[in-house]
């Protein structure tokens, strides 16, 4: 896209950033960037030779700053942010970028409120396995390569959509998928309407040819809409549990994998798949996986051995201590419907087991907009736990906390702390099954929350 001696990345520490950072790292580009925190990946990319600064200070920039890429999540009135935007150089939002990366490449583009993140790196994962040449832009960890960007050529990019500030309206994808259309992102939409809008506008933008894919769990309606603006000689499909064109039959839930068969229109196409990522989210997930990887005339065995293959993603699901008193789980489910699919999950997999949840709110707009569903979901809980609210980006709402979720709450067994008292009040009360939610910063006490839950037992 470019051929830039210095690219700076504002936000440089976010998800979707550090892939996009690695990638230009990767085209031989000289690399650096801020952001607020340090954390285990901004380590990471350190160790691979890109310079991060922690501090709002221009002085540390240099004059020989050709590009700057930076995300909607860094607030404007930050020092390094007007001093780089009053310079005469390209200044993009990393979704432009993307955009224009993908523009002139085949690419998938995988979208949803939930769930885009794990198909996108099953995708990611099973063309990697199988010797499809891609290049992939990953929402998240994946265990198999310690990393969100994965590349072996650049026949395909794998891209994971998203709906924040409608930033997947920059592009223009060959196969798509859309997990789920349920409310999020209202801060940015205003209302759920206004959301699928841009869905609709995202479906409309599959290349002529291409194919849409789209979840059994969008409700009839809007997939009719998705088909009234998609171009005509898009293919749309659907998949799910239910005996759409692509589906599965679940054979054994066992702790923590799921066997099941996969069908094209009612017919098992590939038998006795094997999967690390329990629930019904997560085969719903998997099956756009491979029927996109169908699309690709990929064989089934290769697929069902890259499936077999594939470790998890760090923080979905992701089994940090099993045993027989105890078992710990973090989850980034951060949307009352993941949790309630995490939740869910967590009891098919751990039948009769008693399960305590960690909550940690994340963002004052979307706990204020889904407040009642918080407390309604968390009760389904045998013991809840809330951690003080994860702002991220955003400024106090009056009236808006952990605690406005606590006091709304019907199950006796609730408890409100700080990520500082947390594991003092882990330590008095009984626990067999832990289960770890939220997309904010509780990731970084994994390792002692671990370490408590162990010397309990």
């Amino acid at each position: 896209m470019v051929n830039n001696k210095h690219i700076f990345f504002l936000g440089i520490g976010g998800i979707g950033m550090s892939a996009l950072a690695r990638y230009f790292k990767s085209c031989g580009e000289e690399i650096s960037g801020y952001d607020k925190t340090e954390t285990e990946l901004t380590r990471n990319l350190v160790n691979e030779g890109i310079h991060v600064i922690y501090r709002d200070d221009v002085s540390v920039l240099t004059d020989e700053i050709d590009m700057v890429i930076y995300t909607p999540a860094i607030p404007q009135s930050l020092s390094l942010y007007l001093d780089l935007k009053s310079r005469s150089i390209p200044f993009l939002k990393r979704s432009e970028v993307l955009g224009s990366l993908s523009r002139n490449q085949k690419n998938i583009a995988i979208a949803g409120t939930h769930g885009k993140t794990t198909t996108s790196l099953l995708v990611a994962h099973i063309l990697y396995d199988t010797g499809v040449p891609m290049t992939a832009f990953l929402g998240g960890i994946a265990s198999n390569y310690n990393n969100n960007f994965l590349q072996s050529g650049e026949d395909w990019f794998v891209l994971e959509a998203d709906e924040y500030d409608r930033s997947f309206l920059h592009l223009t994808p060959d196969i798509a998928a859309i997990g789920s259309l349920d409310a999020d992102h209202l801060d940015i939409y205003g209302d759920r309407t206004s959301m699928v809008q841009s869905y609709l506008q995202f479906a409309s933008q599959v290349k002529e040819e291409g194919v849409l894919l789209l979840s059994d769990t969008i409700a009839a309606e809007d997939r009719i809409s998705v088909n009234q603006s998609v171009s005509s000689n898009v293919r749309v499909e659907i998949f799910g549990l239910n005996n759409f064109e692509n589906s599965c039959v679940v054979v054994e839930h066992s702790e923590g994998k799921v066997r099941f068969h996969y069908t094209e229109n009612s017919q098992v196409v590939i038998p006795n798949l094997q999967i690390r990522l329990p629930g019904e989210h997560n085969i719903r997930n998997a099956i756009a996986a491979i029927r996109i990887a169908r699309i690709l005339k990929i064989a089934p065995g290769k697929i069902s051995k890259a499936l077999a293959t594939f470790s998890g993603i760090y923080r979905r699901f992701e089994i940090l201590l099993e045993g027989p008193n105890a078992v710990l789980i973090d989850d980034y489910a951060h949307h009352p419907e993941e949790l309630r699919s995490a939740i869910h999950t967590c009891n098919l997999a751990y039948k009769g087991r008693k399960v305590t949840g960690i909550f940690q709110p994340h963002l004052y707009s979307r706990t204020k907009d889904f407040l009642n569903e918080f407390a309604e979901v968390l009760d389904g809980l045998d013991q809840i736990i809330l951690v003080e609210l994860y702002p991220a980006r955003e400024l106090p709402i009056e009236g808006i906390s952990s605690q406005s979720i606590y006091d709304k709450l019907k199950n006796k067994k609730k408890y409100l702390t700080t990520k500082r008292e947390l594991l003092e009040l882990l330590k008095t009360l009984e626990t067999d099954v832990v289960l770890m939610m939220g997309a904010g910063d509780l990731d970084v006490m994994r390792e002692q929350i671990k370490k408590t839950i162990k010397e309990k037992q």
